[in-house]
């Protein structure tokens, strides 16, 4: 009898141990999810934000109307618009306002209305579908593009493949980005397809963005700029692990827009 009690305490405290051993390795498991989350939402929440300068002139930018809204900028031409429009997904920690540089031009020259919406945590990732929500800031567009910088540009194209929603794309602008090969975009013959690389992004290289052109139609137009780094395609200032760019942001831009325009303007 005294062996079997002692043997009995002995397996309950053992018990007791290993539930407090287990309690003890979820608390710390939940605490590191925690911590870890908390993490990631401080970093998505502090994104790369436009420089001031360069918003400031496109917002003088007197062939332009730069407006920011509560979901996003929309960019419109002063006068003559086109009737076609452009939504743009920023880059992953890119706020919407560094794009309204790069776009201002491009909208001078085409009439084009740009939507670069909000989105949620500031990534693509999260919001894929916002495209959808953010077409009826412009009623006066009848034909939508869509398309975006980076993880941007990825997630459009992967939207657009989805087929998922109400609007009839009628193609893609991706910048310094790619479509991956699960957006099942290379049969499509029902999109106009625009790919920008940069020569000098360190981030994306031309390389790695050539790599994927399989992936799109094969009458999709892909450009290389020379000396255009990864940033260059906003205005948000330097980003990390980017090479240095061998043109200025002002020629970059200028490149960029001559591109964009003429593959929006094509009949």
């Amino acid at each position: 009898m005294t062996d079997g009690s002692t043997a009995g305490r002995r397996g309950r405290r053992r018990g007791r141990r290993a539930v407090r051993v287990l309690v003890w390795t979820l608390a710390v498991c939940t605490t590191l999810v925690l911590v870890a989350a908390t993490a990631f939402v401080v970093w998505a929440l502090n994104p790369y934000r436009a420089e001031p300068e360069p918003l400031a002139l496109a917002e003088r930018d007197p062939a332009v109307v730069v407006e920011r809204g509560s979901d996003g900028v929309l960019i419109t031409p002063a006068e003559h618009p086109s009737g076609t429009g452009v939504v743009f997904y920023p880059g992953a920690r890119v706020e919407a306002d560094a794009y309204a540089a790069s776009w201002a031009p491009v909208v001078a020259r085409t009439g084009v209305t740009v939507i670069v919406p909000d989105l949620r945590l500031n990534l693509a990732l999260l919001d894929s579908a916002r495209g959808e929500s953010v077409v009826g800031a412009a009623p006066e567009v009848s034909e939508w593009y869509l398309g975006g910088h980076s993880m941007g540009g990825a997630f459009a194209a992967q939207h657009v493949g989805s087929g998922d929603g109400d609007v009839p794309w009628a193609g893609l602008v991706l910048w310094a980005s790619y479509a991956p090969e699960g957006a099942d975009l290379a049969d499509r013959d029902d999109l106009d397809v625009l790919s920008v690389a940069g020569g000098r992004d360190g981030i994306l290289s031309p390389s790695e963005v050539a790599e994927r052109r399989p992936h799109l139609p094969g009458d999709a137009d892909a450009e290389v700029i020379e000396g255009m780094n990864h940033a260059q395609f906003g205005a948000y200032g330097a980003q990390s692990g980017d090479a240095e760019p061998e043109l200025t942001d002002a020629q970059a831009h200028e490149a960029l827009a001559e591109v964009t325009a003429a593959f929006l303007l094509r009949d």
